[in-house]
């Protein structure tokens, strides 16, 4: 998660604004000394949505909302691997959250965050198929000759990136690199369970007629207890590429539920130079309707 600041966080009585990322504010309990480790945060998701690394305008509208319910979903499914969540019970000893931005927080542990994030790529596709292209490898990883965009791989495979400093782009990196990061047992432990939980979120998915292409996690210590703990947003349209089963099957390969559209679209408009442009009334339209109809596949509830 970004550190930049920024001055249109909203005001939430009784917690303290701490930064912003691209898509999220980051809060912490008003009583927080300065430097000190905070009891909890508070993650309010906004309907901001962000394109080779830029913030676009405007936003999607009830996207704060939509990714924060998947995440509460998936780290339900996903109960056997600790989380950052904290519980009812847990939460009614911080300052409440405000009925109006409920939806779209979640008051979580603090945790000593792992500078990685942990990448898992079950098909080929994006940045792993350019790369592909180049080298017949992804980072770093030979991979099979003859693939197609698009193509399922023999297996899931860990492909790591280094969550750089505020105004630095991360870095793909390898196995190696994050034994040097963060020693052989966590590196280890964090390729393995990041693995784990990709298929058994892949399997989930498949069920529900949806592919879930690739995803990254990330993971911090509880300091209470020593675990490795899942955190973030988690599986969303934000950090995963998911894609239609049935339209996948017949050919169609860009059948996407994340935010395929607006890359897309701006990857056609837009050279990468000076200001993005605004965005077209009728690609955030599309864009929202993709995120609901991910959440009501995969959840089994209509989000409107």
């Amino acid at each position: 998660m970004s550190t930049e600041t920024t001055t249109s966080a909203a005001s939430v009585p009784g917690w303290r604004h701490l930064y912003s990322g691209k898509v999220r504010e980051l809060y912490v309990p008003q009583a927080t000394a300065e430097g000190a480790q905070p009891a909890a945060l508070l993650v309010l998701a906004t309907d901001r949505v962000s394109a080779f690394d830029h913030v676009l305008e405007p936003g999607i509208h009830g996207k704060g909302e939509l990714l924060t319910t998947l995440s509460r979903w998936w780290f339900h499914q996903l109960a056997e691997t600790p989380n950052h969540l904290l519980t009812a019970a847990e939460a009614a000893r911080l300052p409440a959250v405000p009925d109006d931005l409920a939806a779209r927080s979640m008051v979580v542990k603090s945790l000593a965050m792992f500078p990685i994030e942990c990448v898992v790529r079950g098909y080929l596709s994006g940045s792993g198929w350019k790369e592909y292209q180049a080298t017949q490898s992804v980072c770093g990883i030979r991979l099979p000759e003859g693939l197609s965009d698009g193509d399922r791989l023999p297996e899931p495979i860990y492909t790591p990136a280094y969550k750089a400093p505020l105004g630095e782009h991360d870095e793909n990196i390898s196995f190696e690199k994050t034994v040097e990061l963060v020693g052989v047992d966590d590196a280890t432990a964090l390729r393995d369970l990041s693995l784990a939980i990709y298929s058994r979120a892949a399997a989930i998915a498949e069920a529900r007629g949806v592919i879930l292409a690739d995803t990254k996690f990330e993971f911090g210590r509880d300091e209470a207890t020593g675990a490795i703990t899942l955190a973030d947003e988690v599986l969303t349209s934000d950090s995963s590429r998911y894609w239609d089963a049935a339209a996948y099957d017949s050919g169609e390969r860009t059948a996407s539920f994340d935010k395929q559209i607006v890359r897309n679209w701006l990857a056609a408009n837009w050279d990468q130079t000076g200001t993005p442009p605004t965005l077209p009334h009728e690609i955030v339209e599309q864009t929202v309707a993709r995120y609901r109809e991910l959440l009501a596949r995969l959840t089994g509830s209509d989000p409107a």
